[in-house]
C-alpha cells in the first residue's frame, strides 16, 4: 500500500521537491508565451498587448477600470498599451452606457483575429500537454492553480469563468 504517486504523500513535500515545481511552473510559463510571442515579435507589440487582448475577448466591454484589476498594472501602463491598441485598430473604446466616465472595450474584427491567432498557439500546446497528463492530471493541475490564487483573483478568475466579467 504504498503508493509514492497517492496525493497524501504530496502533503510533505521537501524544499526540493517545491523548488523543482517552482522551476518547472517559470519554464512551462517560458514554453506557454513562445508561440504568442514569436507572432507578436515583428508587430511591435508585447505580452502585455497579448493580455489586453485575451481579457477583452472574454468579456467583450469590459470596462478599463476591470482590466487594471485582471492585469494588475498600473494605469499609465494599460493605458499606453490601450492607445496603440486603438490607434491600430484592434481596439474599440466606447462611453459607457451607464456611466459617461467608463470606457468600454471590445475587439474589432481585426483585433479578434489577433487575438485568436495568439490564442490558438497557446491552445495548441495546452491540448497537447492536457493529452499528454490525462484527465485527472488537469483536474489536479486546475486544483493547484487557483489555490495558489489570492482571494480576490480567484474571485474575478471564477467570475470570467463562470461567463462574467
Amino acid at each position: 500500500m504504498s503508493d509514492v504517486h497517492g496525493g497524501e504523500n504530496l502533503l510533505f513535500l521537501t524544499d526540493e521537491q517545491l523548488r523543482q515545481g517552482i522551476e518547472a511552473m517559470f519554464f512551462a510559463y517560458r514554453g506557454f508565451t513562445a508561440d504568442p510571442d514569436r507572432i507578436l515579435e515583428g508587430m511591435a507589440y508585447g505580452r502585455a498587448h497579448h493580455r489586453a487582448l485575451h481579457f477583452i475577448a472574454r468579456a467583450p466591454g469590459t470596462t478599463v477600470n476591470n482590466l487594471l484589476a485582471i492585469l494588475g498594472v498600473t494605469k499609465q501602463s494599460l493605458n499606453r498599451v490601450l492607445r496603440t491598441l486603438v490607434e491600430d485598430g484592434l481596439v474599440e473604446s466606447r462611453v459607457g452606457k451607464s456611466d459617461k466616465r467608463e470606457r468600454n472595450l471590445f475587439l474589432t474584427e481585426q483585433g479578434a483575429a489577433l487575438e485568436r491567432k495568439l490564442s490558438d498557439a497557446q491552445r495548441s500546446r495546452m491540448r497537447s500537454a492536457y493529452r499528454a497528463a490525462g484527465p485527472e492530471a488537469v483536474a489536479g493541475f486546475r486544483t493547484v492553480l487557483e489555490a495558489m490564487m489570492d482571494g480576490e483573483m480567484r474571485r474575478r478568475y471564477l467570475r470570467l469563468k463562470d461567463g462574467g466579467s
